[in-house]
């Protein structure tokens, strides 16, 4: 639902409630997390999605039923004997609870305005049944987590547009303060004129953030490097050549890093697909993120088997 916050948040600012659907549990496969939500308007105009096309429709129609009686659902969809979904696609169902939406509503409207800061820990409490409070569902939104790219490249503004995509709190930083500018860098949450190092030593970086290095000149990379490695990140990837790469190890060893942090270092950065300009090597080091964060293999989804949610 925090994802749609902002569109939710124009209408009941200009006095419109809303019908919505919130996904409060997931059966077998389907392709939405818990929490994510369709919210119709009194116009009939559907945001968001909480199935990406399987029960889209139910999801419409349930949403539009609640915002007009002002009633309170808690359902399935998509399972067998579900009244209002011919089923998902993908063979699993979804626990939702249908809401209507209004100004009113202080606790949870407060939590979407809230949403708005990506850096902030959310919490809301999601009614379940009209006359029994206590039967609720707890929605959290997690901080966002944060991606520093070091250099103020090319290649810099393709990656910070694409994390942003991907939900990353999103700083660009480096010590050139004619190249480190905001405009250059609009889909940045944060551009900072600063020494790469310096500001890393000032970040609580945590297992779900990020540090690209993108400058590939030894003078920013191997301090930024090593207080990164020694950071808690759950990645640190380096742009430069398989010589590069060489070097640079030899020269993290040489300032003191052990093996093992030495070893957590992604570089070359990204996956080998095949790309050279800065959105295609933005895609290649986001990818490499996710397989990290996940665990998973990164192999094409047709040349294995097993469930893909």
């Amino acid at each position: 639902m925090f994802e749609i916050a902002r569109e939710i948040l124009a209408e009941l600012d200009a006095d419109r409630p809303l019908g919505v659907v919130v996904v409060t549990a997931v059966h077998g496969s389907a392709p939405r997390a818990v929490g994510s939500a369709m919210a119709v308007t009194w116009d009939g105009r559907a945001i968001g999605s909480i199935s990406g096309g399987c029960v889209e429709g139910e999801a419409y129609e349930l949403a539009l039923r609640v915002l007009k009686d002002h009633s309170l659902v808690d359902v399935d969809l998509g399972g067998e004997g579900d009244l209002y979904a011919a089923g998902l696609a993908c063979g699993g169902s979804l626990g939702v609870v249908a809401f209507r939406l209004s100004e009113q509503d202080g606790a949870v409207v407060q939590a979407l305005r809230e949403s708005l800061d990506p850096a902030a820990r959310v919490e809301v409490r999601l009614p379940r049944h009209p006359e029994r409070a206590e039967e609720s569902f707890s929605l959290v939104r997690e901080p966002a987590p944060r991606m520093v790219i070091v250099g103020a490249v090319d290649f810099s503004g393709a990656l910070a547009s694409a994390a942003k995509a991907l939900g990353y709190l999103v700083t660009v930083v480096d010590a050139r303060p004619v190249f480190a500018t905001q405009a250059r860098f609009p889909e940045a949450d944060e551009v900072v004129a600063q020494w790469p190092q310096r500001y890393l030593e000032g970040v609580a970086l945590g297992p779900d953030d990020a540090v690209c290095v993108l400058t590939h000149e030894e003078r920013f990379d191997i301090p930024t490097l090593g207080v990164a490695l020694r950071s808690r990140a759950g990645y640190v990837g380096a742009m430069g050549s398989r010589r590069t790469h060489e070097r640079r190890v030899e020269l993290l060893r040489g300032s003191g890093l052990t093996e093992e942090e030495i070893a957590r270092l992604r570089s070359p950065i990204g996956l080998d697909l095949g790309g050279s300009s800065p959105a295609e090597t933005a895609v290649a080091i986001l990818a490499e993120i996710l397989r990290d964060r996940t665990g998973t293999t990164g192999q094409p989804l047709s040349e294995r088997g097993g469930p893909i949610h």
